[in-house]
């Protein structure tokens, strides 16, 4: 696949190419100053072509990375989305890492109206992770030697069992009307040439509840993971952006961040757990605190009265 990403790239001709991703729902190659991106084989291609049209329209322009191409193209039976580079965020300093930028970024996106950039928009498929995060948490096919200890995964679905339905993918999300991206985090964004900072990854993008995509920072904050400090940057930067979710400034923010926040912990830990299993290691510290998060969580009741979308 790398390989045919690389010529599709390069319109025909292999060029040198560096791999920068290979998942189950992507592969990443970088050809120079182009990027493309195989989508997951079960992406909708109706869906991804809005998606990449909404990235690419003005009103988005200083927010979402612009594709090279306005629409999909096909590579051995997968969608294809090409775009220019950009710089991530270095990993190894995380003191650098930008999250006043990705507030403003997010709290900007949050108040472009949905009708002015696509006629139909998809729903945002944050929730859907959720979902994907516990099959493959539960995948039957795994060896018993590459699955997840028993305590903690039973802790982890237990943690799930207190969402609501939608809120762990199970059942169609209430109805929201804010243009989402809906899977935020700092893997999420890349530095242009001149210095400003742009979202990518349009997979998710969609209508849904804006407190989702501060769902993963928050979810951090109350893990112990991301500092007080970091966290009261973010949030009163896209308070001071005019960011609709989180309530007003001076306001207590967990009234809407709570249930997003908590999905976000069960997410995590499920794919943890999946992935060291797969691997044949220990959960590190960052995966066992969101482990021992839902370990708390399973004991709180069942959320089955959860706020609409907004």
């Amino acid at each position: 696949m790398a390989v045919a990403l690389a010529a599709y790239a390069g319109d025909g001709a292999v060029a040198p190419y560096r791999l920068l991703a290979e998942r189950d729902d992507g592969t990443v190659v970088r050809c120079g100053e182009v990027v493309a991106k195989a989508h997951a084989g079960d992406s909708d291609p109706a869906d991804l072509a809005v998606r990449l049209r909404i990235a690419a329209h003005p009103a988005l322009a200083g927010v979402l990375l612009a594709p090279l191409r306005p629409e999909p193209g096909l590579v051995h039976e997968r969608p294809v989305s090409l775009w220019p580079y950009g710089s991530p965020v270095d990993p190894r300093r995380p003191e650098d890492a930008p999250w006043e930028a990705a507030a403003r970024l997010l709290a900007a996106l949050h108040q472009v109206p949905p009708h002015l950039v696509a006629a139909r928009v998809p729903p945002m498929r944050g929730p859907a992770k959720v979902a994907r995060a516990l099959h493959r948490l539960d995948r039957p096919d795994r060896p018993s030697h590459a699955r997840a200890p028993r305590p903690d995964a039973d802790a982890v679905r237990a943690a799930a069992r207190t969402l609501p339905a939608w809120a762990r993918g199970a059942a169609p999300a209430p109805a929201g009307g804010t243009l989402c991206h809906g899977d935020l985090h700092l893997g999420q964004l890349v530095r242009l040439p001149a210095g400003d900072w742009r979202l990518i990854d349009v997979d998710d993008l969609g209508l849904g509840a804006p407190a989702w995509d501060l769902a993963r920072p928050a979810a951090w904050y109350a893990a112990g993971i991301l500092d007080p400090g970091t966290w009261l940057r973010f949030l009163d930067a896209y308070r001071a952006a005019g960011g609709p979710a989180a309530g007003p400034p001076g306001s207590d923010p967990w009234s809407e961040l709570e249930l997003p926040a908590r999905a976000l912990t069960v997410q995590t830990a499920a794919l943890a757990l999946a992935k060291a299993a797969g691997e044949g290691r220990r959960l590190d510290d960052v995966e066992r605190l969101m482990v021992e998060c839902c370990v708390r969580m399973a004991t709180l009741p069942p959320d089955l009265n959860p706020p609409s979308a907004s």
